[in-house]
């Protein structure tokens, strides 16, 4: 006897069919100019398809800066990049309104964030005042500049940098703005073959990248993105996951309800980039490191014993129990 088939509506199978063809067309380009960030590639493409935002941690020179303005130029999106230092104001980065003496009125100069991928880097140098704009930018997609409104280019997609090992001039992010990014990736070494690579196409030069997607194709693939049928026994295991977090011994702040709506969503984006139109346990595992591992807050006694938060993340994988259909 044949299982059934797995629902799914012609709208989730179009775009599990799109979802593939993204994925492949650009890791592959990428490739070409950044050697070894397969997996960080797909993560962005995550996000972007959930309509989040990652935080990019990295040592200086792993290519952070080079991989976005690829990953932009790719989609047909316009780039920025802000550096983020302890002097940086908010109308550095959301704009400003200047005297025009021709117009003899004001008039609004745009700041660098009026972008479709803006890359944040270093965000963690600059003071609060600073985040909490980029931070209105990230939950809300508009800006307010000078008491007006003002809404930002779709997709936006916000892709902030901070360096692990530096700790003089760090503004430590809050718990409450790290919650508003989709994912964090690490971004490490590359392997030795990796590097070797890289060493004999380092001159490939990004212009000869060409757009293959556009900005409406992204849209529409984020609106039907919640039509990627999950089994119910799917839901309970990504709340499981997320109240086990919150019982932990090891863990002092366990994971919100935000984290496991983000855990539901990361886990229809990879299946979708995976040419599925349905969502299995193993997508929603896959994702529980990068969507828990900067929400989780790991007690100090714990963290002296060498615990890690991946250490965490892996006991909840490890505990809870896929649930199977009745």
């Amino acid at each position: 006897m044949n299982p059934p088939p797995i629902p799914g509506s012609e709208a989730a199978k179009e775009l599990a069919s799109q979802g593939k063809a993204l994925s492949q067309k650009v890791v592959q380009e990428i490739g070409k100019v950044v050697v070894g960030m397969e997996g960080v590639t797909r993560q962005l493409l995550i996000a972007l398809l959930t309509g989040g935002h990652v935080l990019l941690e990295g040592v200086p020179g792993v290519a952070k800066t080079t991989l976005s303005k690829a990953f932009a130029r790719l989609l047909g999106c316009e780039f920025s990049r802000v550096q983020f230092t302890p002097d940086l104001l908010p109308s550095d980065v959301t704009g400003t309104s200047i005297f025009d003496r021709k117009a003899n009125d004001f008039v609004l100069r745009k700041g660098p964030i009026f972008c479709q991928v803006l890359l944040a880097d270093e965000i963690n140098r600059a003071p609060a005042k600073t985040q909490s704009a980029l931070l209105e930018a990230m939950q809300e997609f508009q800006v307010t500049v000078e008491g007006t409104t003002l809404p930002l280019p779709r997709p936006f997609l916000v892709m902030a940098t901070q360096n692990p090992v530096e700790q003089e001039g760090v503004y430590r992010l809050p718990e409450a703005q790290l919650d508003r990014f989709l994912l964090r990736v690490e971004m490490g070494y590359p392997g030795h073959d990796a590097e070797v690579r890289m060493l004999r196409v380092h001159s490939q030069p990004l212009a000869e990248l060409q757009p293959m997607f556009d900005p409406d194709t992204i849209l529409r693939m984020q609106g039907s993105l919640n039509n990627v049928f999950g089994k119910e026994e799917l839901m309970h295991y990504i709340v499981s996951l997320a109240e086990e977090s919150r019982q932990h011994p090891d863990v002092l702040l366990g994971a919100s309800p935000r984290a496991a709506l983000c855990l539901l969503k990361c886990a229809r984006a990879r299946a979708v980039l995976d040419g599925r139109h349905f969502f299995t346990h193993e997508d929603v595992q896959e994702v529980a490191l990068g969507v828990l591992g900067h929400r989780l807050i790991v007690r100090p006694e714990a963290e002296v014993e060498g615990r890690h938060v991946s250490d965490v993340v892996k006991d909840l994988l490890e505990s809870v129990p896929v649930l199977e259909a009745q």
